[in-house]
């Protein structure tokens, strides 16, 4: 498949000779620029727009070309940036289109700038394929543009299955709620007398009731000893009702449907240990003593002193929707370190952690860098020297999401981070308490991933000590400014 020449079949038009003429006079006398092999590619479903340095090629061939989305376009487009000497590209981040051809950019050794479409499209006048890909080219270099993270290839892998085992668990959890709404509809009310329809009970009745079994006394004796929600009498009164065909076919296929995405699941997660075993393997070979630290940065102040020993990790098995295999040890050895220390994280929030960015934290120059990335920090857009925003950025990220739920989870705890989000929830809301609490979480795990040190909790004494010093000290400056003096009482007992 032959790729297409822009404008022009093979040779220059009179506008883009004078395109060229113009960029390479701004390129001598304007700014410097920092990548003299660099293209630019905007990607799209069915075909890439490239372009090169106009140096790069013969003065009677184009500098931009158009190349089709299929394999064999793929191929050919690598083949044109190696012949034109073009070391860098970069790539539009424009839905999953980029994956394909950045796989084949970086496996024939061309480095890839995979950029914020945000940060190049506020530009008048440059909404052609065409003019875009000359845009990212020209913006690339000179160096204008930041690369968005992409995690190493065996990350990637891990995400993909991470992301498709969640996506196979929502699913199944659609075709609970049909059963549900089919026993409603029969005014079967067992999801009111049992906690989980899917439970031993829970399925051993659907079987039965799938099987013929009307009589509610028998159903009710296939309930599991365990049961504690409801009485004998209440399950019998719970299983008398209207059993409609159509129902009961619907309540069936639910049921296949069900168990079938179970299986995959099953299935997802023996793929993931196998990768993750293979993580595990290639971090212990690799692994070399770390330079030595002092505490993390939301540690290092004097309300944590006098840590508490690390805590013991009681073993239960898994529930729910957990992985039916031994991740702690797995996470443990990947880490270096065992983040389910850390308060509020537990093996399947570690797990999403590391398969979205990986144990590799100089990606980040610092744990502000980690946080600002995870939007778990204020913008401060001034203008004037007037303050005019300074919400936090709206940042799509899984981690994060997973960061503010496990912060408000640690908020219901009696530790030293549950009494700054409590603290926090008291003059700034709930919404703005998690975010700070977040935030605390993330500097926790970028320093324990980058510098492999052993988490030890916080003593909730001390870190409350501290507050009060602190409040003490705020109202003794107000009274000051007031002309007062605080003098302390002693306390007379009632």
């Amino acid at each position: 498949m032959k790729a297409k020449a822009c404008k022009a079949k093979g040779k220059r038009s009179s506008s883009s000779k004078r395109g060229a003429k113009i960029a390479a006079r701004r390129g001598a006398e304007g700014m410097e620029i920092v990548h003299p092999h660099a293209g630019g590619i905007d990607c799209g479903a069915q075909e890439h727009y490239v372009a090169v340095p106009p140096q790069s090629v013969k003065p009677d061939e184009p500098y931009v070309r158009c190349f089709s989305a299929f394999t064999e376009g793929l191929d050919a487009l690598v083949e044109w940036l190696k012949a034109c000497g073009v070391t860098t590209v970069a790539i539009e981040s424009t839905g999953v289109y980029w994956i394909a051809l950045c796989q084949k950019l970086e496996a024939a050794g061309i480095e890839v700038f995979l950029v914020n479409a945000r940060h190049v499209r506020h530009v008048p006048g440059r909404k052609t394929d065409v003019k875009d890909c000359q845009w990212l080219q020209r913006l690339h270099s000179f160096g204008l543009l930041s690369a968005s993270f992409r995690p190493e290839d065996i990350i990637c892998r891990l995400r993909s299955l991470q992301r498709h085992r969640l996506n196979l668990v929502s699913t199944a959890g659609a075709e609970i709620q049909h059963m549900q709404k089919a026993l409603q509809q029969m005014n079967l009310h067992l999801h009111h007398v049992v906690s989980d329809i899917t439970g031993v009970s829970g399925l051993r009745i659907l079987d039965a009731i799938l099987a013929g079994q009307r009589d509610a006394s028998q159903l009710a004796k296939l309930r599991d000893h365990r049961v504690y929600k409801s009485t004998l009498a209440q399950m019998e009164a719970a299983l008398v009702g209207d059993y409609r065909p159509e129902h009961l076919f619907v309540l069936g296929q639910s049921l296949q449907a069900y168990r079938f995405y179970q299986t995959r699941t099953q299935e997802c997660d023996a793929e993931i240990e196998r990768l993750l075993q293979q993580l595990a393997e290639r971090f212990e070979s690799s692994s070399a003593p770390g330079a030595e630290l002092s505490q993390p940065e939301v540690l290092n102040d004097a309300q944590f002193q006098n840590p508490r020993p690390a805590k013991r990790k009681v073993k239960r098995k898994p529930q729910a929707n957990e992985p039916k295999i031994e991740l702690a040890d797995y996470l443990r050895r990947i880490c270096g370190v065992d983040l389910t220390q850390v308060n509020g994280l537990n093996v399947l929030s570690v797990l999403l952690i590391v398969s979205e960015i990986g144990v590799d934290m100089s990606k980040w120059r610092s744990a502000k860098a980690f946080c600002s990335w995870l939007g778990l920090c204020p913008r401060n857009k001034i203008s004037g020297r007037k303050v005019l925003d300074t919400r936090t950025c709206k940042v799509i990220s899984r981690v994060a999401t997973t960061l503010r739920l496990a912060a408000q989870a640690v908020g219901r705890t009696d530790t030293a981070l549950g009494i700054f989000y409590r603290r926090k929830k008291a003059h700034l809301g709930p919404a703005k308490a998690t975010t700070a609490t977040a935030r605390k979480l993330a500097c926790l795990v970028y320093h324990l991933l980058k510098y492999k040190e052993q988490y030890r909790e916080p003593d909730p004494a001390t870190y409350q000590l501290k507050v009060q010093k602190t409040i003490l000290a705020k109202i003794q400056k107000q009274a000051a400014a007031l002309g007062y003096k605080l003098l302390p009482t002693a306390l007379v007992p009632a």
